[in-house]
């Protein structure tokens, strides 16, 4: 069993626990411990465990991540009021190889997936994104990724796989799961024109860092519809970080990423959520913790909703335009809209309906001044699934 290779909580994390309030994350979790061992997966919500993995690190990393003050500052967070069970299932060190260590991430998250519960790996290297998107495979036949980053890591054609290159390998890899491919926060000086190119060529979606900073509604829809969400924490600005390497001046503030990993987390399509490319400060630690504390947050607050006319719980809106005629759901209950997309792959769908696609009130109110969103165009063109 590939949970056999995960290492415990250390004694160290332990012993702090041991000092903390009742009411705190650490004293509520349940944790991987050498003297219990792993913790009951029956009726749990989510995972935490780390992955320690950094040889395929872009830039080296001259130090490993710190997963024991990583979760000192989480422990030491206050529970919101959720029904949530969280387990601490303790690390994935490296392996003999890359590959190995892959696979036990690969068979781990494959099990807690078909176990229902939701995977949060904190990992050393944004590569591991690669083996917990082929843990679906077995339970998703297609699979929409949102990447967090300031750039989309596509790479040079000749690199092998690394932080700055796992997307091609995603994009290439057989079988070919992956549906849609979204970016939050790009910014346009890391990333070269050819791999803009790309994106709009594969229909992919892609948000500038200025126009979500401007509008952090944007990304809401998008992480709507995600079923894994990984977040390179360089998207976030270096001062909010406390460091000075590998970070750019430009990006997310704490209270913008934060607010996105709640969105991430009210999403009942996310299945998966990954924090990657940590540094050893106190700060990112803290900023980790927080992070983690709004994706679960945002859990407690997720709502099971599937538009349709029949449904008293929606408003039916048509809009016709020049060329289309676009039917808008608003639901009473959330607030959210979604639109219809006629898709062109009717074997995506239920009895070939029309798919559904989350969007904003924006989107709404464009298609009534005769604009159609741009969303709805590439999900036209791709099939929407």
């Amino acid at each position: 069993m590939a949970f056999d290779f995960l290492v415990p909580v250390t004694d160290k994390v332990l012993a702090f626990t041991e000092l903390l309030p009742p009411q705190s994350l650490g004293k509520n979790i349940h944790k991987h411990t050498e003297k219990k061992g792993l913790p009951v997966f029956a009726n749990a919500t989510v995972a935490i465990f780390g992955v320690l993995e950094s040889r395929n690190a872009y830039e080296k990393k001259p130090t490993q991540m710190d997963m024991d003050e990583i979760r000192i500052q989480l422990y030491r967070l206050m529970m919101g009021n959720w029904n949530s069970t969280i387990l601490d299932i303790g690390d994935v060190e490296e392996g003999d190889t890359v590959e190995d260590t892959y696979f036990v991430v690969k068979q781990i998250v494959e099990g807690l997936l078909e176990e229902k519960i939701i995977p949060i790996i904190i990992g050393a290297t944004q590569d591991i994104t690669f083996p917990t998107y082929r843990a679906f495979d077995k339970i998703k036949q297609m699979v929409n990724l949102v990447g967090i980053d300031s750039r989309f890591d596509f790479g040079q054609e000749d690199e092998l796989i690394s932080s700055h290159s796992y997307m091609s390998k995603i994009i290439t890899d057989k079988p070919n799961n992956l549906f849609n491919f979204s970016n939050l926060g790009y910014q346009s000086y890391f990333n070269a024109q050819e791999e803009m190119d790309l994106m709009e060529r594969l229909f992919f979606d892609a948000y500038r860092l200025g126009d979500i900073a401007s509008n952090i509604g944007l990304a809401e829809p998008v992480l709507r519809n995600a079923h894994l969400v990984s977040l390179d924490l360089r998207a976030i600005r270096a001062s909010e970080m406390g460091m000075n390497k590998e970070f750019s001046p430009n990006g997310f503030t704490g209270r913008e990423i934060c607010a996105i990993a709640r969105y991430a987390g009210i999403s009942d399509s996310v299945r998966l959520f990954g924090i990657y490319e940590a540094q050893n400060s106190n700060q990112t630690f803290q900023m980790i913790a927080q992070i983690l504390w709004y994706f679960i947050e945002g859990i407690s607050f997720r709502v099971k909703e599937y538009p349709s006319s029949k449904n008293e719980d929606f408003t039916k809106f048509t809009v016709p335009t020049d060329t289309e005629e676009l039917i808008f759901y608003k639901s009473h209950i959330t607030e959210r809209w979604w639109v219809e997309v006629p898709s062109i792959l009717p074997e995506h769908t239920k009895n070939n309906s029309p798919a559904l696609l989350p969007c904003t009130e924006e989107d709404y109110l464009e298609a009534c001044n005769q604009n159609i969103p741009e969303r709805w165009f590439k999900a036209y063109r791709k099939g929407f699934n």
